[in-house]
């Protein structure tokens, strides 16, 4: 298991792979792509959860993303209200997409009546996505899987550990969609799932077919009182989870949920994905 003792030898090999440039010292703007054998062993690929931007304007969100060489976007809808009309969101999405971010899924987005669901799917259809995070109430399931088969757009429902009993772990969401379209899928926050005592690793393989999006993060202790840590600080054997990733032939994104310090993300993130790159490249 590679601890922190071992964290720096792999932030080197992460900022090699991440571009991580002004913060290990190279110029803004400048990245090590990935060889041919390395694009080869790993079919998921790395991006941001939105919630980590949350007390950032957006402007510097697409600063800190292109800083870390992460261009792919989980958007939440602190930079989209969910009001928003086509127009507006067609603009944002253009607007993340012209500095070279890709959004490739909106949430996660709570719903609590038929109204929200509709609006859910609405609001992903006009951003022109197939996949939402979500997390609606559960007497809504069947209205959420009719509209599932309606506009064809996949559902990945996210686990909130022990805080909360709407989907605490993987196993409830699983229990609750296994009968239903496969277009319903899961969310497996990493850090939720420690926290409320279950080991990611294990749920993402036994929950593999319905595996659509992973959250990632460290935390303190695989308890309620478990906090947001940079990765390779906490508890989670992360080396173990990449492996299970790929002995699963896992193709979705792990984005980074970084909730430590909101305000001002950008070391956090960096340290984080450079552990996580760093990790992945040994």
């Amino acid at each position: 298991m590679v601890r922190r003792r071992d964290f720096m030898k792999l932030a080197g090999a992460g900022a090699m792979y991440s571009g991580l440039a002004p913060v290990f010292g190279r110029e803004t703007g400048s990245s090590f792509p990935l060889s041919q054998e390395e694009k080869k062993k790993d079919l998921f690929g790395i991006g941001i959860a939105g919630y980590t931007f949350a007390r950032v304007p957006i402007e510097k969100a697409i600063e800190i993303m292109k800083r870390i060489n992460v261009l792919n976007l989980s958007l939440k809808d602190v930079y989209l209200p969910m009001n928003s009309n086509e127009a507006t969101i067609k603009s944002v999405i253009e607007r993340f997409r012209a500095e070279g971010i890709t959004v490739y899924t909106v949430g996660v987005i709570y719903m609590k009546s038929e109204q929200a669901v509709d609006q859910a799917f609405e609001y992903t259809r006009m951003a022109g996505l197939k996949m939402m995070i979500g997390a609606p109430n559960y007497e809504l399931l069947p209205y959420v899987e009719k509209k599932v088969k309606e506009y064809d757009i996949r559902i990945a429902i996210h686990n909130h550990g022990p805080d909360n009993t709407l989907f605490p772990n993987a196993t409830d969401i699983w229990n609750n969609i296994k009968d239903r379209d496969q277009r319903l899928g899961i969310c497996l926050d990493i850090g939720h799932t420690t926290r409320d005592g279950a080991d990611p690793s294990v749920d993402a393989e036994r929950y593999r077919s319905r595996l659509f999006d992973i959250h990632i993060k460290d935390v303190t202790a695989a308890a309620k009182e478990g906090k947001t840590i940079e990765m390779g600080r906490g508890i989670i054997d992360i080396p173990r989870f990449i492996a299970t990733l790929r002995k699963i032939k896992y193709s979705g994104m792990c984005s980074l949920e970084f909730e430590k310090d909101m305000n001002d993300p950008l070391a956090g993130i960096a340290e984080s994905i450079g552990y996580f790159k760093g990790v992945a490249a040994v």
